[in-house]
C-alpha cells in the first residue's frame, strides 16, 4: 500500500466517503435493483477483485482459515452478508433522513458492545468527541431544525437499519478475532466468499418472487460502482485501520458519512448547502478530533497479524 495511504485516519475517511455513496446508490437504485440483487451482485464483483491477488497465498492461509473457520464464518455473515443487505432492505422502506441519523448510531452501538464484552472505555474528551459528532450528525439530518427529529415516526425501514446498525459494532468489534497470520487478501476473499454463500438462498428467493434487476445503464454504473469502492476498497482500507486504531475509534469516522452524503448530493443532486450543513459538519469534524488528538500510540488495538 503506498505510504500516502498508511495514515488510518486517512484510510477511515476514504472508506466513510465510499460507503456513503453506497448509501446514495443504494437508494437511487431502490426501484431498479432488489436488496438482495444489489448485495450479491456487489460481492460477486468485489470477491472477483479480491481473488487475485488472494490465491497466490491460498496454500500458505488455508490451515488457519479452516483451522479458525469459526471466527472467519461469523466476520463474513456479519460484514458482507448482513451490513448491507440490511441497508438496502432498509432503504426500501425509509428516507435518507431517518437512515442517516440511525447509521450514526453506529458508533455509539460499538463503543456500548465494546464495553460490554472486554471493558474498554473512552476518556472524558472522548466521550464529549462522540458527543460532538452525534450532535453534528443530528443537525445536519434535521436540517437545524430540532422539531424534525421529533417527527420522525419509526417504520420498518427504521428496525431494518437498526438491525444493519448492531450487525455493524458487532463486525466490527469482532475483526480482533480474525485468524492471525492469514494474509489480508486471503482473509478479505473468504469472508465474501462466506457472505455470498448466506446471500444465495435470499437472492434466489427474491427472483422467486418476481424481482429482478430492470437493466439500464444507471443499474449497471451502480453496481458496478458499490462492488468496487464500497466493498472492495472500503473494507481493505476499514479492517486495516481498525487493527490500528481500535473498534471505538474506527467507528466513530461512521459520523462522516452524512457530511459526505450532503456533498454527493450537492455534487450529483445539484442540492445547495446551507447553514446548518456547515454547522453540522463543523460539529462532526471538531468530535472526531477530540477522539482521536494527542495519541501517539492507540490505547486499544483490535489487530492480529497483518492488517486487512
Amino acid at each position: 500500500m503506498p505510504v500516502r495511504f498508511h495514515n488510518p485516519y486517512l484510510l477511515l475517511t476514504l472508506a466513510a466517503l465510499f460507503w456513503s455513496g453506497n448509501m446514495v446508490v443504494g437508494r437511487a437504485m431502490h426501484g431498479e435493483v432488489p436488496p438482495f440483487a444489489l448485495a450479491f451482485w456487489r460481492w460477486v464483483i468485489a470477491l472477483l477483485l479480491t481473488l487475485p491477488p488472494a490465491l497466490p497465498h491460498w496454500r500458505d492461509g488455508w490451515p488457519r482459515l479452516r483451522k479458525e473457520w469459526k471466527a472467519v464464518a461469523a466476520l463474513g455473515l456479519l460484514g458482507v452478508g448482513g451490513y448491507n443487505t440490511f441497508t438496502y432492505i432498509a432503504l426500501q422502506y425509509t428516507g435518507a433522513t431517518n437512515a442517516s441519523l440511525l447509521n450514526s448510531f453506529c458508533p455509539v452501538a460499538t463503543i456500548a458492545l465494546s464495553w460490554a464484552f472486554f471493558g474498554k472505555r473512552l476518556s472524558g474528551v472522548e466521550w464529549l468527541g462522540v458527543l460532538a459528532s452525534l450532535v453534528g450528525v443530528a443537525v445536519i439530518v434535521s436540517r437545524g431544525e430540532p422539531a424534525t427529529l421529533l417527527a420522525l415516526a419509526p417504520n420498518v425501514g427504521d428496525l431494518w437499519m437498526l438491525t444493519a446498525v448492531l450487525v455493524w459494532a458487532l463486525y466490527t468489534i469482532g475483526l480482533q478475532w480474525r485468524p492471525a497470520g492469514v494474509p489480508p487478501m486471503l482473509l478479505l476473499a473468504a469472508l465474501m466468499t462466506v457472505g455470498l454463500l448466506a446471500l444465495t438462498p435470499f437472492y434466489a428467493w427474491e427472483m422467486a418472487q418476481g424481482r429482478r434487476i430492470v437493466l439500464s445503464a444507471s443499474s449497471v454504473m451502480g453496481i458496478a460502482y458499490v462492488g468496487t469502492l464500497p466493498s472492495f476498497a472500503g473494507f481493505i482500507f476499514y479492517n486495516r485501520a481498525v487493527g490500528e486504531v481500535g473498534a471505538s475509534k474506527a467507528s466513530l469516522f461512521l459520523h462522516l458519512m452524512p457530511v459526505f452524503g450532503t456533498l454527493l448530493a450537492t455534487l450529483f443532486l445539484g442540492e445547495t448547502p446551507r447553514l446548518f450543513h456547515g454547522i453540522g459538519i463543523g460539529l462532526i469534524f471538531l468530535g472526531i478530533y477530540l477522539a482521536t488528538a494527542n495519541r501517539a500510540k492507540p490505547r486499544e488495538n483490535h489487530g492480529h497479524g497483518e492488517k486487512t
